[in-house]
């Protein structure tokens, strides 16, 4: 019986700690020291929340610059990989259909569907082919697009880790404040 006691004193120990105190003390301390992060990196426009900076939205109209493929529709709670290999034949007629849809030229990316399928950010060569696009679709000057493109693409995080990229929601949201 002693035994048995110690057991759940143990148990009852182990619970308030892993599974009360510390999802508590990582939730304050992510909200104090990284508030933006915590609260899901939310992007507002006219003082109403439109998406997050951390995650891909759908942009399909030829207004938008498109973000890459999902193989979960860009849905959060079912994200992730479709799984295919490369001898698939469904991975051959997705990409065939995308190479379709974004060109023949298209960068890979813009082919095959990211791990997580919620990617916000593109390369600047997935931006740059879609500016005529973009451009003709809001009689827009190319050039003046492309400047857009310039401007919003970010470096390497802390100037040496990943490539540069486009944040897609961030990238729209400025053309949608052109007037």
């Amino acid at each position: 019986m002693k035994t048995i006691l110690q057991a759940l004193r143990l148990f009852l120990l182990l619970t308030l700690l892993t599974g009360v105190a510390y999802p508590l003390a990582v939730t304050v301390a992510g909200r104090l020291f990284f508030p933006n992060p915590a609260s899901g990196s939310l992007v507002s426009h006219e003082g109403k929340p439109v998406g997050s900076a951390l995650l891909a939205q759908k942009f399909e109209s030829a207004r938008y610059f498109w973000p890459r493929p999902s193989a979960g529709d860009y849905a959060t709670v079912p994200s992730g990989a479709s799984n295919l290999g490369p001898t698939s034949d469904a991975l051959r007629k997705a990409i065939e259909e995308r190479r379709v849809k974004f060109g023949a030229d298209a960068p890979v990316e813009m082919l095959t569907a990211s791990g997580s399928g919620l990617d916000p950010h593109i390369s600047p060569e997935a931006a740059s082919q879609q500016i005529a696009r973009v451009a003709a679709a809001r009689s827009l000057d190319a050039a003046h697009v492309a400047s857009l493109v310039a401007e919003s693409t970010e470096p390497p995080q802390w100037g040496i880790f990943g490539e540069p990229r486009v944040n897609v929601l961030a990238l729209n949201l400025r053309l949608d404040a052109l007037k």
